[in-house]
């Protein structure tokens, strides 16, 4: 008797009116697009069910991709198109981004639709990214060559970098296919950022702007950048050695070197081609420090004002272990 109403319950349930949700494709291949673009497709579906289809909250993975949907609610045989618009990013590559679209169809309770896409420069730039110098005639900056590969003529709208460390002289009413820019850098601003980016504004329709990572070589160079100390032992001195270079072979010399938490102490400081070399001796505190680890900063200032600093950091000897320093 309890079989046979619950065979009788099934037969009623599946017997209700439901929703069916049935897209014509569930990828959409844009193919070739440029740098910067924003491309849409559309993904049409139809309500194949017997009963209201209601959509839920469609969600894609960034904001460069982005659904649109004028409403959200469907009578059986109702068709509707979903619209996705991918902005494509600076940098050329294959691209795959997937939305998820819910909806009350209890069979398909969740489709997920992809886009996929090859972006492509449209327009290309030479030198790739710019290696400045802190010295020299412009800090060594090469002319910047822009080319349009589909030959589709451009214009240069406008033209700006990080911190305004380069700037350059266009004329935005110029259309062509090819532009050989002569960029200036300022020296003052250089130094106080020595990395950044170039980014050019322009008006080809599939290639709104180009971006030049800048570079820049240090006056000086720290060996190593970090010191590690592995199986640390509390109080336990250990020695290391690190070299600070000048990167342009210039003799220069060091006002002062400190500690930040006291751990570190020059023993000896000994002057060597175009740098300096120093051994140190680091005494890790007590084991009780946050996570069984000890952190420190060992700073160099060179008398010119600039102050170098190298990370001293390591983990402390295991219980029962044997140290292999």
């Amino acid at each position: 008797m309890g079989t046979q109403l619950a065979m009788a319950g099934t037969a009623a349930k599946a017997g209700r009116p439901a929703p069916e949700i049935t897209f014509e494709k569930l990828i959409h291949d844009f193919g070739e697009i440029g740098t910067g673009t924003a491309n849409t497709c559309e993904f049409k579906f139809t309500n194949t069910g017997n009963a209201s289809l209601k959509i839920g909250q469609i969600k894609c993975p960034c904001g460069c991709t982005v659904p649109r949907l004028p409403k959200t609610k469907y009578a059986p045989g109702e068709s509707g198109a979903l619209k996705i618009t991918y902005r494509a990013g600076s940098y050329p590559g294959s691209i795959t981004k997937s939305c998820t679209v819910p909806s009350n169809d209890k069979k398909s309770h969740t489709v997920i639709l992809s886009i996929k896409a090859k972006v492509v420069m449209k327009v290309g730039h030479q030198p790739e990214r710019l290696n400045l110098l802190l010295k020299g005639e412009n800090a060594g900056c090469p002319d910047i060559t822009l080319t349009s590969f589909d030959k589709q003529p451009f214009a240069i709208k406008n033209f700006k970098s990080t911190g305004d460390v380069i700037t350059a002289d266009y004329d935005s009413l110029v259309k062509a296919t090819k532009f050989v820019l002569k960029p200036k850098v300022d020296n003052e601003k250089l130094r106080k950022g020595l990395r950044g980016q170039v980014e050019i504004g322009l008006t080809h329709p599939e290639c709104k702007t180009v971006r030049i990572v800048f570079d820049t070589l240090p006056k000086f160079k720290v060996d190593p950048r970090l010191v590690y100390v592995r199986n640390a032992e509390p109080k336990k001195p250990v020695k290391k050695k690190v070299s600070v270079f000048s990167n342009y072979g210039e003799d220069f010399e060091i006002e002062s070197t400190s500690s930040k938490k006291g751990t570190v102490k020059v023993l000896t400081q000994k002057k060597v081609r175009n740098g300096y070399e120093f051994e140190l001796q680091i005494t890790p505190l007590d084991a009780k420090a946050k996570r069984g680890a000890f952190t420190d900063v060992f700073s160099v200032k060179i008398k010119d004002g600039q102050q170098l600093q190298i990370t001293c950091c390591g983990i402390y000897l295991r219980k029962g272990a044997k140290s292999s320093r």
